[in-house]
């Protein structure tokens, strides 16, 4: 690492998701093959998302081809910038650039300065194909204008949560996987996240939800609702094999001292993709937009509940449950497939 370089040394690091947006970045699905010939219910749900977020921000909408931007263009309205951008898949949470933000040093400009950081993404350790996904943040970078600095790690979007104040949280099971840094251990990797996300303090998680192909991103487990206040997903039934690996993540976190742990249920029903696959149903894979919270619902008996448990920690901002009963299916909800562009002067150092 070149540390005079890093984002950290210039004043860079990535905010908090709940600070002012001047875009989310987002893709639209495509391929029926991919979507197991779920492709136009999805395409359904994912339309009911988009124009719900457009009410709130800007939003730019990757399209793959000219299908997918005619498609997306007959189903959507508001303020959505097309992006024609060939890309594997849409989950731009874990191949697009991370945003990171610095206070202005000019007192007429805006009070922030933008820059991003590229990670390579290798399909959550070479489970799916990812060779034009890799270069989503060279795309987004250029369309804006923006510096790029170059990690050369692997890293996903979805493994990592910020508090906005130097603490991060992610899980041994996803970042220490033989098959994305090898030789990297928890030491390398934290100053990894120092140097390029301005992270100070990193917590360690355990394992994730099970069917979780991307194993065990915390965006499906445990996220910041505010700089001191953490919601973390739990399972009431002994018998569900996610309750004993959620029960020691909520353990590790309540030991942590100065923060309020609140818990979050699982949806009541599991629902399976197949005979062998189950999928990681949860509400913690919600979207903080400017002014509301997108969050990922299933037809499920708990559904009222976790919307009664997070409408009270977002206060200022509508907490919306919008359905997800077959964009699940690829594995991932809205915070999957999101990335937030922060407010701030474009810098190209």
């Amino acid at each position: 690492m070149e540390k005079t370089l890093t984002p950290r040394h210039l004043g860079f690091a990535m905010p908090a998701e709940w600070a002012p947006h001047a875009a989310t970045w987002t893709a639209w699905p495509y391929d029926d093959e991919k979507w197991l010939g779920y492709l136009e219910p999805v395409r359904q749900e994912f339309a009911a998302f988009v124009n719900t977020l457009a009410r709130f921000e800007p939003v730019h909408l990757v399209v793959n081809d000219q299908e997918s931007e005619q498609d997306a263009k007959a189903r959507l309205s508001g303020p959505i910038h097309f992006r024609r951008i060939p890309h594997d898949d849409c989950w731009l949470r874990d191949s697009g650039a991370i945003f990171v933000t610095r206070s202005s040093q000019e007192k007429a400009a805006p009070a922030s300065e933008l820059a991003a950081v590229n990670w390579e993404f290798n399909g959550w350790g070479g489970k799916y194909p990812a060779e034009q996904d890799n270069q989503m943040p060279l795309h987004m970078a250029g369309i804006l204008g923006l510096r790029l600095f170059h990690a050369g790690i692997v890293m996903e979007g979805g493994s990592l949560e910020v508090n906005g104040e130097g603490v991060g949280l992610t899980t041994r099971q996803c970042l220490l996987s033989p098959e994305r840094n090898p030789g990297l251990d928890e030491e390398a990797l934290e100053g990894y996240l120092n140097e390029y996300l301005g992270i100070n303090h990193v917590v360690w998680l355990g394992h994730g939800l099970e069917g979780d192909h991307t194993d065990g991103h915390i965006d499906t487990l445990t996220r910041f609702t505010a700089p001191r206040t953490i919601v973390t997903s739990v399972s009431s039934d002994p018998d569900d094999p996610n309750h004993r690996p959620l029960q020691e993540n909520l353990e590790i976190l309540q030991s942590l001292g100065g923060f309020r742990v609140v818990e979050l249920p699982l949806p009541q029903n599991p629902i399976w993709l197949d005979d062998q696959t189950r999928l990681p149903l949860t509400y913690a894979n919600f979207y903080i937009a400017n002014g509301a919270v997108l969050v990922p619902i299933y037809s499920d008996p708990h559904d009222e509940q976790a919307l009664q448990i997070l409408r009270p920690l977002f206060p200022g901002r509508e907490v919306i449950g919008l359905k997800s009963r077959y964009l699940i299916t690829g594995g991932g909800s809205f915070h999957c497939v999101t990335q937030q562009q922060p407010e701030g002067r474009l810098w190209n150092g």
